[in-house]
């Protein structure tokens, strides 16, 4: 019988940005997103990997979990819209950013794209045969779960992954999601 790799994937804890909906920049986590990291219990003797951004190194330090950062794993990049408040975005430019996987208005990275970087480091990790945990962001949790569910990209936005949040994969020859208690 084949062993079951798993993979857990952290998103990082709450931020400023994330509170007033903001495209985020390099921001830290605000008090409340450490106290909800504390509560989150990933794999335990696994490989660690982290986005590079500070947010994600600060759930990673809360957690204890010490790893070597992958840009993979960093956040969809917004382009010109980092920091600006969602609001503040024209609503035509900001409808085809939500309707639109291929959109790139902003000059950052499509979700597309997104998915695609995503695709290749899920079968890097798959062929390295180790758990692994994932310190991430909410954004590349969704574009994990678009590959593992061989779904389109354009239902990226219809999951909700929230922050300080543990999604396990498991993978013996294809990628499955694990719902519940590990």
């Amino acid at each position: 019988m084949q062993t079951v790799l798993r993979v857990d994937l952290v998103g990082h804890g709450l931020t400023e940005a994330v509170r007033k909906a903001r495209f985020p920049v390099d921001e830290p986590l605000d008090e409340s997103g450490r106290a909800a990291v504390r509560a989150c219990v990933p794999l335990a003797d696994a490989l660690v990997r982290t986005g590079p951004e500070r947010r994600v190194r600060e759930t990673a330090a809360e957690l204890g979990l010490v790893g070597e950062q992958d840009v993979r794993l960093r956040d969809l990049d917004a382009g010109s819209w980092r920091g600006s408040e969602m609001s503040k975005v024209a609503q035509d430019q900001l409808f085809a950013w939500l309707t639109d996987p291929e959109f790139r208005g902003h000059g950052g990275e499509s979700v597309t794209d997104l998915v695609e970087r995503v695709r290749f480091w899920l079968a890097e990790i798959a062929s390295s045969g180790r758990d692994t945990v994932a310190v991430t962001h909410p954004a590349v949790v969704r574009a994990a779960l678009l590959v593992v569910l061989d779904a389109p990209a354009k239902s990226f936005w219809r999951m909700d992954v929230p922050p300080a949040s543990v999604t396990r994969l498991h993978y013996r020859g294809n990628w499955t999601l694990r719902l519940g208690n590990g």
